[in-house]
């Protein structure tokens, strides 16, 4: 008996050997232009890892170029470069803000990483702010 719940997508394609050759290309570009950025990072990585003044310069360098790459791999793979400009920035725009937001909280809360807080230190602090007793433990 046959089963008739399998079904056999490559029998499904409805395109020829030239339309084959231009997905394989744009593959290929995709390939090339990401594999560019991440060796540029790897190299400035390399060269400049050591040097403390580039240290913040880096660390931001890599966040955007992570970015990027992730934009275009948004683009590409989930076709998003053939919608609508408009549509584009929509979703892009949210996944950047999204993304930013979290980077920015990951940065700026890691200086606090050491500190360990007690609750009194968190009601004083809170009194000093407010200026009044009203904090209750």
């Amino acid at each position: 008996m046959e089963r008739d719940d399998i079904y056999e997508y490559s029998l499904d394609t409805h395109h020829g050997e030239e339309e084959g050759k231009k997905v394989r290309k744009k593959i290929y570009q995709v390939l090339g232009i990401l594999s560019a950025i991440t060796i540029f990072e790897v190299g400035m990585g390399m060269k400049f890892s050591r040097v403390e003044s580039m240290q913040e310069t880096l660390k931001y360098l890599f966040i955007a170029l992570t970015l990027v790459k992730a934009a275009y791999i948004v683009l590409v793979f989930m076709h998003l470069g053939d919608e609508r400009k408009n549509l584009r920035w929509i979703v892009l725009g949210v996944y950047l803000v999204l993304i930013g937001y979290l980077l920015f909280i990951c940065l700026t809360e890691a200086v606090y990483a050491g500190e360990y807080r007690t609750w009194d230190a968190v009601v004083e602090a809170f009194k000093s702010v407010t200026g009044s007793g009203a904090a209750h433990h």
